[in-house]
């Protein structure tokens, strides 16, 4: 993207459409580029007026501006002085006021005054150097690495042009032959968006910056990072509403334009942002719990509209995934979560629209305390958790501990009173899990022919005759040996069960004892 006093359009006919640069200005795309590489070693004010002169004889001086301005980029500048300035500068004015300058030989004086008291060999011209050494015009280029020959650097100026006068945009409506990644693009950089159904398919509509209670260069930035995602398809069309100056203008680009990306930054790289979405993630996934969390759902229909919450929670008991199947699959059960993070009054109106028109799913919907809609929310049968500054991963929890109970229940209802295993020996896991159900729900089952041990259910006769293979005195590994030949895993709940205890040698081992 480029500086404001850098763009180039046209309102011609009452549209408002950026300047693009062609194939004529490769030439001057090259001489910049070698403006920039000839000029290494010397002061930036030799470069600026090498540039200004190209200017006399572009088109355009934006044009070398903008070109320049996209190669600074990979420029480096230095201070070069053999004194630090700042310390040249003290001790020079100390040294004049001292002196008293009036007159060049005063001056020659007060230099060399100075130069004695910071000494290490530093003379007069070496302080006159140094004392403004700083500047910006007097810095030195001394490095310039270009990333862009002077085709890619038409179209990086090209796309920086486009990405430019949509920071105007108050709306930006866009189809694509890629719309998913198109959609996966604005949701990882935190842009406000629907999508609509047209007549001509859907579109992605995404709320521009000066449509913000507060328009902020940040999310400015991310939506003009869109543009690249937009330009990678093979088909595109976008029409943006652009507040220029007052008034409104319509800016529409297509695949046909001058615009492709000549370098890779994909908007994949941008993680979640810093803000309340990223943090929560970040925190429930090192909780641990039964619940899954899934970033960017399938899209949800909302009436005319889709919507596509930030996450969804996949509950997958312990006792094995649930699913259609004994063998599990996926979670036969989701539960949606939508943050209202960013906000003006009409994205909160299409935001509770959209919550409005959802049909047959849980959603959960972290609000800012600020925006008041909480009781709206709830009104349409949706959670609401009030939220300021971070969303507390407690209060959501609870919530998915109320569904869980639900789960539990409902599973525990469609099992029998009982259940007669065929294995003399079967963790509790594996049952649930054959079940499709977690461990909880088999709480309220009775197994009349099995005792429960641990989180293991055992034959009497079973349990008998492990008892009567384990004695006391013996090593802990030989009786996990005879717990292992049974099928038994959890060795300290039936030792403990068959009246056993180990006394434990170090870390070299136990000996059984009776309790």
């Amino acid at each position: 993207m480029l500086t404001k006093d850098l763009l180039r359009v046209s309102r011609a006919g009452g549209g408002y459409r950026p300047r693009f640069a062609g194939r004529e200005h490769r030439p001057l795309a090259a001489r910049v580029v070698g403006t920039f590489q000839g000029h290494v070693g010397e002061p930036r004010g030799a470069l600026d007026d090498a540039l200004a002169d190209l200017e006399a004889d572009a088109e355009h001086f934006k044009l070398v501006r903008g070109f320049a301005a996209l190669l600074e980029r990979d420029a480096t500048f230095e201070t070069r002085s053999p004194v630090d300035p700042e310390r040249a500068r003290r001790a020079a004015f100390e040294a004049a006021e001292a002196v008293g300058v009036v007159g060049a030989d005063e001056r020659t004086a007060a230099l060399a005054r100075a130069a004695d008291r910071l000494g290490d060999g530093v003379d007069a011209d070496d302080v006159e150097r140094s004392l403004y050494a700083d500047l910006e015009e007097r810095r030195v280029l001394a490095a310039a690495d270009p990333r862009w020959d002077p085709d890619d650097l038409v179209a990086q100026y090209n796309l920086s042009l486009a990405q430019t006068a949509l920071f105007d945009a108050t709306e930006v409506r866009v189809r694509s032959s890629d719309p998913k990644a198109l959609v996966s693009a604005v949701k990882r950089l935190r842009l406000m968006y629907e999508i609509r159904k047209t007549a001509d398919g859907r579109e992605v509509v995404v709320t521009g910056p000066t449509r913000l209670f507060r328009a902020t260069r940040r999310y400015g930035t991310r939506f003009a990072r869109l543009l690249r995602t937009v330009a990678k398809a093979d088909t595109w069309r976008l029409e943006a509403t652009v507040d220029d100056r007052g008034t409104e203008r319509t800016l529409v680009l297509t695949h046909e334009d001058s615009v492709r990306v000549p370098d890779a930054d994909p908007v994949a790289e941008v993680e979640y942002d810093s803000g309340v979405e990223a943090d929560f993630a970040a925190r429930f996934s090192g909780l641990g719990l039964d619940w899954d969390l899934v970033r960017e759902p399938e899209p949800l229909a909302t009436g005319t509209r889709v919507m596509i919450p930030d996450f969804a929670f996949d509950y997958r008991p312990a006792g094995g995934p649930r699913g259609d199947t004994a063998e599990g699959g996926d979670a036969d059960f989701r539960v949606y979560f939508e943050i209202m993070g960013f906000w003006t009054p009409e994205y909160v109106a299409k935001k509770l629209s959209q919550l409005e028109g959802l049909e047959d799913v849980d959603m959960l919907v972290a609000v800012d305390e600020s925006l008041g809609v909480g009781e709206e929310i709830t009104a349409h049968d949706h959670r609401a958790i009030p939220y300021s500054g971070s969303v507390r991963v407690k209060d959501v929890v609870d919530v998915l501990r109320e569904y869980e109970d639900e789960l539990v229940a409902e599973s525990a209802a469609a099992l029998p009173d009982e259940l007669v295993p065929d294995e003399d020996v079967v963790a509790l896991a594996d049952l649930a899990a054959r079940r499709g159900v977690g461990e909880d729900a088999l709480a309220a089952v009775a197994f009349p022919d099995h005792e429960l041990v641990g989180r293991t259910l055992i034959r009497p006769g079973t349990l008998a005759s492990i008892g009567d293979d384990l004695d006391a005195g013996m090593t802990l590994a030989d009786a996990e040996a005879v717990l292992d030949d049974h099928g038994v895993s959890d060795a300290s709940a039936a030792l403990s069960r068959l009246g056993y205890r180990v006394e434990w040698e170090g870390l070299g081992g136990g000996t059984l004892r009776e309790r």
